[in-house]
């Protein structure tokens, strides 16, 4: 832990530290330190990456989470010489991402400073408001709470059970975050009066309990015990809310020294008492998060999915042999089929709650008993519809991975087959080409051949392009051309040209229009479709066509942007703004100044005062384009101007 920064901050390498300190101490420092910025496009990104790596590391040896964590409460009380707006980022990402990471390990006392320290800083308003309140209250919370504690222990006594009685504090981020949550003010929130109790022996916390609730009434659902049923971070205690002296509602928990101990320090204590173990193999976060690292796609979302899945509350539900399964608060039986098991998640097709039949939407509560029926047909698979209700991180990647997994392995095969038809068509040999094919998937930038089938099959490359590809490197003599011309009379070598301004592959001497449904300009990403009598017609890449247009892929070709652009061209754009005397004219003017040249356009005020205004303009180059709206935007009351797809 004293070396954490060693390899950020000095010119040690990890390399140097391996061979002084060996591979324990490497990993341990590797898994805490940052990746290099330079990588990545953003410091978000860069922060989900590294924290991505913190995740792998610490699922290797738990103790990479705890050195950070010790390193973060570290930063956060060095913040006030930091400048403002780093203060916040740090503050914000500590909220976020490492005060949850504390609490499932149960660093309650780590937990609670980082959350009180940050909540100082984003929100210094609120937290003075609800301080002030507190501090108010705080005469009468103090005697109410020394009656309430020489009852307590004067019972106790009489039964004679040693105990420590204290008052349990509420701390102010956790008031705020009850306000917030719950949509209630200051003076609605009762339960700032709490007090723990804690005893010697397991048994001495149920004789306790009974006391407490002979002094007064329990209230019905707010008792917990999580003695029997320990919290995903072996947090262990017993929780009870009663009616308290002058009516006030009173919060108890009652523990042992030991589980004291484990509540306050976490995971540390929780080594302490499991001898002979590093205590972290049977620890749930740990399997959460080597979930979500395993599913996720990109280390963004990696992040997002670790964020749902810490700040989540918790209900235990429990497996028809008793085993209990801990899941996010709002649960149904498909997140309790993908605790148990991937493949049960998968072929999950009912549920029994309680020995009752019920829909898979059925949010879960604690004590529920739950039974998933799974189907033995080879096509059962999971249900889009599931990701609508699904509450746990695990099963939506789970189900999302399934998914995108059934699409791979259906675009490979769509691929495949449309490559194989279109080399057919072009004379092209299917057997012993692997070498060519290899060449040019790398010329389309993907590492193997499976990808450049994908790529067919989701209708992103064309597969006549890649016929004429492989038979260009199969005749480098020839165009790919060549190949269809050995079956004309006259043969004569054919080759890529020009088209006005835009290439089109491998065709020659066609009729290339641009389509009317989209205009595109030069600049957009574009594709064509070889039409009947009429040429090839160029679309933009994300036209509303070109989805029917790819039902019928043999028919589209790879076409682009001429390297020099010569003329003009058309294009709509459409202007949104608060109506006001003048504005035609500031913006025609404006449109006038930037050299754009007017060819039509329509206006229209609506009720609520928003103008419309559509222009067709006549420009020279995309770069125009940009410059133009760009300088609408500017204009007094026009709140957007963009380009218009008819």
């Amino acid at each position: 832990a004293l070396m954490h920064d060693t390899v950020e901050d000095t010119d040690l390498t990890l390399e140097g530290v391996r061979a002084e300190f060996g591979d324990e101490v490497a990993l341990l420092i590797d898994g805490v330190t940052k990746l290099d910025r330079i990588k990545f496009s953003s410091r978000e990104l860069a922060q989900a990456a590294t924290i991505r790596k913190m995740a792998v590391a610490m699922a290797k040896d738990i103790r990479v989470l705890v050195i950070k964590l010790a390193d973060r409460t570290h930063n956060i009380r060095t913040l006030a010489p930091l400048p403002v707006e780093k203060q916040r980022r740090v503050a914000s990402e500590t909220l976020d991402v490492y005060a949850p990471l504390a609490h499932r390990l149960g660093m309650q006392e780590i937990k609670h400073e980082m959350e009180e320290t940050c909540f100082a800083i984003l929100h210094p308003g609120r937290m003075a408001e609800i301080s002030e309140a507190v501090t108010k209250r705080s005469p009468q919370r103090e005697q109410h709470l020394v009656e309430v504690i020489d009852d307590v222990s004067k019972s106790l006594a009489d039964a004679g059970i040693l105990a420590e009685i204290t008052g349990r504090p509420k701390h102010l981020y956790s008031i705020y975050r009850k306000m917030v949550a719950s949509g209630l003010a200051f003076e609605d929130i009762h339960d700032l009066i709490g007090i723990r109790i804690i005893v010697n022996e397991v048994r001495d916390c149920y004789a306790a309990l009974g006391l407490v609730h002979t002094l007064w009434p329990p209230i019905q659902g707010r008792f917990k015990d999580y003695i029997a049923m320990p919290k995903f971070n072996f947090y262990q205690s017993l929780h009870t809310t009663v009616v308290g002296p002058g009516g006030k509602p009173l919060e108890v928990q009652i523990r042992t020294h030991e589980m004291h101990e484990r509540a306050e320090a976490g995971i540390a204590a929780h080594w302490r008492y499991k001898e002979g173990s590093s205590g972290d193999d049977d620890l749930p976060v740990l399997q959460d998060i080597q979930d979500i690292q395993d599913d996720a796609e990109d280390p963004k979302e990696f992040l997002e999915n670790l964020k749902l899945d810490l700040y989540q509350d918790e209900v235990f539900a429990l497996t028809p042999r008793g085993d209990v399964k801990t899941l996010p608060k709002g649960a149904t039986p498909v997140d309790f089929a993908y605790r148990i098991h991937t493949d049960v998640g998968h072929r999950c097709s009912g549920a029994k709650v309680n020995g009752r039949l019920v829909p898979l939407s059925t949010e879960l509560e604690s004590g529920d008993i739950v039974e998933i029926i799974t189907s033995r047909s080879q096509d059962a698979h999971p249900s889009r519809d599931w990701l609508e209700f699904a509450k746990s991180s695990r099963a939506t990647s789970k189900i999302k991975g399934w998914f995108t997994k059934e699409r791979r392995e259906s675009a490979l095969a769509d691929g495949k087959d449309a490559v194989t038809k279109a080399m057919r068509r072009d004379s092209v040999p299917l057997h012993g080409i692997d070498g060519e094919l290899k060449s040019v998937a790398s010329d389309f930038g993907f590492d193997d051949i499976d990808s450049l089938y994908m790529s067919v099959g989701e209708n992103r490359t064309s597969p006549q392009t890649v016929s004429q590809r492989v038979a260009r490197r199969l005749k480098p003599e020839d165009s790919a051309e060549a190949v269809v011309a050995e079956r004309l009379p006259v043969p004569h070598k054919r080759r890529q040209r020009t088209v006005g301004d835009v290439v089109v592959e491998g065709l020659e001497d066609m009729l290339v229009r641009m389509a009317k449904c989209c205009g595109p300009v030069p600049g957009d990403d574009i594709v064509g479709f070889v039409t009947i009598g009429r040429g090839v017609s160029v679309h933009r890449s994300d036209c509303a066509n070109v989805g029917a247009l790819t039902m019928q892929s043999e028919r589209m070709v790879d076409v682009a942007w001429a390297a020099e652009q010569t003329g003009t061209f058309f294009v709509w754009i459409q202007v949104e703004a608060l109506d006001r005397t003048k504005l035609l004219r500031d913006v025609t003017a404006a449109l006038s100044d930037f050299g754009a040249n007017i060819h039509a356009s329509s206006s229209v005020t609506g009720r609520d005062r928003i103008a419309l205004l559509r222009y067709e303009i006549e420009l020279s180059d995309r770069e125009a384009l940009e410059y133009v709206l760009s300088g609408l935007r500017s204009i007094d009351g026009v709140y957007d101007a963009y380009r218009l797809v008819l």
